[in-house]
């Protein structure tokens, strides 16, 4: 599916964060750990609502966040009228974005929100997996195995849990996959990327087609994609670092977004053609004129609310499939 004509609001949307990337938020002053002090500074104190129940769980190397619809059925004052009713019957795994060096942050509780929303109630636990420059490959990799497995503990089946993350929390969700299968574990039911970051190596076509267009990562190599300290020492061809170069025979279904503006675009692209070719059951979506991760927008632009739409459409064509 590609969307056929991007929205003014998009467009507006778009010209305020290039305007503001040019010099602050992703050009010279933002880069690994100055991105993670700046973030935590300026960061007020997330407000969860009251239909929902936050509840942090200590793991030994980092923290988790589970979030869930509360007991009984709680209705969401909006124009809308969503009612909620907790549903057990799967469990999502949210793997934030942010460039492996920046920590959870209050976009992503909304995005953990949002996903038990469009589930119809499903629990979202969110890890604050370990970040570089401090912690390095493979630091993120291990907590998101750990928060996996730590689902399995609470009873969940692999089939149940259902991997969600966004830009290098995509990457992830398909790195962990990589990680299960050749250890011959049992994988996920479903992988829902945004924009995910599958080649650090940053050798898709759109890095350069999209260079001068792109209103977060364009006009500049000085950005986290090119300068980042996740990978260390180790090959950034390694399927663990950038999925796009392993084997996805055998991946549960994927449903893939991206903006046809983003310089990341072919980190989908290709990424989606080899699952295809591997027979993996995969769908993807070009938003036009969109930019990385404009799900962030929530219900503010219609790309973003029509690709809210479209998750919860692909989880429940998984929570049937399960049931």
């Amino acid at each position: 599916m590609r969307e056929t004509e991007g929205s003014l609001r998009g467009k507006i949307l778009r010209d305020l964060i290039a305007h503001a990337a040019k010099d602050h938020l992703i050009g010279k002053k933002v880069k690994n750990g100055e991105l993670r002090r700046q973030l935590s500074e300026t960061e007020p104190p997330w407000k969860c609502p009251d239909y929902f129940v936050l509840t942090p769980i200590e793991m030994p190397d980092f923290k988790m966040e589970l979030l869930e619809v509360k007991e009984g059925e709680v209705k969401k004052d909006n124009k809308e009228g969503i009612v909620l009713t907790k549903n057990n019957n799967m469990v999502i795994l949210q793997l934030h974005g942010g460039g492996y060096v920046a920590p959870l942050r209050n976009a992503y509780r909304m995005f953990a929100g949002l996903y038990v929303e469009v589930s119809h109630g499903m629990s979202v636990l969110t890890i604050d997996y370990r970040v570089a420059p401090e912690n390095p490959y493979p630091a993120a990799l291990m907590d998101a195995f750990a928060a996996f497995m730590y689902l399995q503990e609470q009873g969940y089946d692999p089939a149940q849990i259902l991997l969600a993350g966004d830009s290098a929390g995509g990457g992830l969700a398909l790195a962990l996959c990589h990680y299960l299968k050749d250890q011959g574990m049992k994988l996920p039911g479903g992988i829902v990327a945004m924009s995910p970051w599958t080649d650090l190596t940053a050798s898709g076509d759109s890095y350069t087609t999209n260079y001068e267009r792109d209103p977060l990562f364009g006009n500049t190599k000085d950005s986290l994609i090119y300068n980042n300290s996740y990978a260390g020492d180790y090959d950034k061809t390694l399927p663990y670092l950038s999925p796009l170069f392993g084997d996805f025979t055998g991946f549960p279904p994927m449903l893939v977004q991206a903006g046809s503006y983003e310089m990341l675009l072919s980190d989908s692209v290709d990424m989606v053609a080899k699952a295809r070719a591997a027979g993996v059951k995969v769908h993807l979506s070009v938003y036009d004129g969109m930019f990385h991760i404009f799900q962030m927008a929530a219900k503010m632009l219609p790309e973003s609310k029509r690709a809210w739409v479209e998750i919860g459409k692909f989880i429940d064509i998984l929570n049937h499939d399960e049931r």
